[in-house]
Formats: structure tokens, C-alpha cells, sequence
């Protein structure tokens, strides 16, 4: 079983949560709940997955804050 992270956005338009796995080309997915956003998020790496193992273009490594004056 394998895990990638997700990075979650609203879209201040739709209301929409959009959600893509960095450096994973084509994971990407919306839905209006974080709960059908976590499966479709899913389906689609299964889906991609059924090509083969990905070369991932980049890794997660985190987030930081940023505090300017």
C-alpha cells in the first residue's frame, strides 16, 4: 500500500475543494466535500497506477509559514 500527500485548496468561486499531488502528473481532482475529494483523489491515482508506477516529478516535503511585517 503506498501514500502520497495531498494538497487541498478551495476555489473561492465554486466552493469547490480542489486537491493534487505535487509531482504525481495528472492527479488531480475536485469535489464539494473533503470526504468525496479524499476518494476521487484515490480512484485517480488507482487509475493512473494501473499504467504503471510513476516516475514522480517531485517529492512533498512540507509547508512553511511566512510572516512578512
Amino acid at each position: 500500500m503506498r501514500s502520497y500527500t495531498a494538497i487541498v485548496e478551495r476555489c473561492p468561486d465554486t466552493g469547490f475543494y480542489v486537491g493534487f499531488i505535487p509531482g504525481f502528473p495528472g492527479a488531480h481532482t475536485q469535489a464539494e466535500t473533503l470526504d468525496e475529494l479524499n476518494q476521487n483523489l484515490r480512484e485517480v491515482v488507482e487509475m493512473l497506477l494501473e499504467d504503471g508506477e510513476p516516475i514522480l516529478e517531485a517529492e512533498f516535503i512540507g509547508t512553511q509559514n511566512v510572516v512578512v511585517a
